[in-house]
């Protein structure tokens, strides 16, 4: 049996794929960038890797018989990926778990849609991974406005989200690539239990902080010039995130699967759970 490589090991999902597939028995090989070393892990191993540098591509795939792959926020074209894709053709990789969003079989917008595409026309063994929007999403780049402000600061409207967290997305995936023969092209959407509107997080979150939170429902010209302007965030990625947050409103982020249960024998965890377990994200600063 090969190895495994994990692109995005820094990441929420790629820790947890990462610390699953080691927990199944599987030697793991980490990417990391130049500014983005790791912290150790037992049976892995760690290769410096640049989707935009070719010549790391070979170092990384050695001894490699599967890949997860996780678009890097700031490439937002596809075709960023396209080279790689292409080694990971000529190397027969067993299995390519792409990590992908939600309803992107209907939405060809978001580079995500291109990406699945490009595997599938290469005809290398894929599983695609469709999550819901990470539960980390509203812990991590929207909590700024949480702790400051009190407030949810997402462009979705009234809109219902079946947000998943990491974790069980990395789970999920990492038994996928375990059990690989059994993933061969087929597609997973993964969602938490329920679908919840940014209202509905609010009161959550007001609950298990014990203060009022409230939902702004920004525009999403007010939200990218904000994300731009304000906070500074990437121009590629603030609009890939609106892109998203358009689909959301377009009710593609609303629907509850059972593929986590599918896939891992068990349910997945509720927002207010997460929540809870991660109060200390969303304390005033």
């Amino acid at each position: 049996m090969g190895k495994i490589l994990v692109t995005g090991a820094s990441g929420n999902c790629g820790t947890f794929v990462s610390h699953t597939l080691v927990e199944l028995g599987e030697i793991v090989v980490r990417s990391y960038t130049t500014n983005n070393r790791l912290p150790a892990l037992e049976h892995s191993t760690d290769v410096k890797f640049d989707f935009t540098d070719p010549s790391t591509f070979e170092n990384a795939l050695k001894g490699v018989d599967r890949v997860f792959l996780m678009r890097p926020p700031h490439l937002g074209k596809p075709e960023d990926l396209f080279p790689f894709i292409e080694c990971m053709k000529n190397h027969g990789i067993k299995l390519v778990c792409f990590l992908s969003l939600m309803g992107i079989e209907k939405n060809s917008i978001p580079p995500h849609y291109k990406i699945e595409k490009y595997i599938e026309k290469l005809e290398i063994p894929f599983a695609h991974i469709r999550p819901g929007f990470f539960m980390q999403n509203i812990s991590g780049v929207h909590a700024v406005e949480i702790r400051e402000q009190d407030t949810i600061f997402v462009p979705a409207g009234k809109s219902k989200t079946s947000f998943i967290d990491a974790k069980d997305i990395g789970e999920a995936t990492a038994f996928i690539l375990h059990n690989y023969q059994n993933y061969v092209n087929t597609a997973h959407t993964i969602t938490g239990p329920e679908a919840l509107d940014y209202y509905q997080v609010a009161e959550i979150l007001s609950n298990v902080l014990g203060r009022k939170i409230t939902y702004a429902k920004p525009s999403f010209l007010n939200y990218r010039s904000v994300y731009i302007k304000k906070r500074k965030l990437n121009k590629t990625y603030v609009n890939v995130t609106v892109a998203l947050y358009f689909m959301t409103r377009m009710g593609t982020a609303k629907n509850v699967t059972d593929d986590f249960y599918q896939i891992t024998g068990k349910q997945p965890r509720s927002f207010e759970s997460f929540a809870m377990d991660n109060k200390n994200d969303f304390l005033k600063v």
